[in-house]
């Protein structure tokens, strides 16, 4: 069994990992995940997205959490906490994203304990995200998030069509 390292990037790993975790994101998009990005994505948008996330990581923004197995990075989520004066108790999970040669092994289970984890040792006590993917719905219903609801055509695939999005949150002990 391949093992697995599910850990936090700093600002500094965050920068200077922006090609693998592009490749995720690219993985992820053309294997149909519905992202914030379309088809045909290019690499150097790719590139630029993780290079503002690795900002927002050095402002304090965001917390970065990717899992790697022997291949190198094979997934990641993030933490958002850069929230509005009176929300300082929650937090946003966003781009659960797993490579699909990994799918299956368990990441997504060990990245989202990891950002929940994440959040409660900031003093975050909710949690809120939301996706269109049904995979990971079952994912998130299992480690107990409860369903807001659904919005249809909220986004559009990659490829092009309107999918509909499901709104989750969860309350940390």
């Amino acid at each position: 069994m391949n093992e697995i390292l599910v850990r936090p990037l700093g600002a500094d790993e965050a920068a200077a990992q922006v090609a693998q975790l592009a490749d995720v994101l690219l993985d992820c998009v053309e294997g149909g995940a519905s992202v914030s990005f379309m088809l045909p994505l290019a690499r150097e948008e790719a590139l630029a997205f993780w290079r503002g996330v690795a900002d927002s990581v050095a402002r304090g923004e965001r917390t970065l959490i990717v899992a790697e197995d022997a291949h190198g990075i094979a997934g990641t989520v993030q933490l958002i906490t850069d929230m509005p004066d009176n929300q300082p108790h929650r937090a946003d999970v966003a781009k659960l994203l797993v490579r699909r040669r990994a799918r299956g092994s368990g990441i997504g289970r060990r990245l989202m304990e990891a950002v929940e984890q994440s959040a409660h040792d900031q003093g975050r006590h909710l949690l809120v995200l939301d996706t269109a993917s049904a995979t990971a719905a079952r994912l998130y219903e299992r480690l107990g998030w409860q369903r807001v609801g659904v919005v249809p055509d909220y986004a559009l695939l990659p490829a092009g069509g309107l999918c509909a999005t499901t709104f989750y949150y969860k309350q940390l002990a």
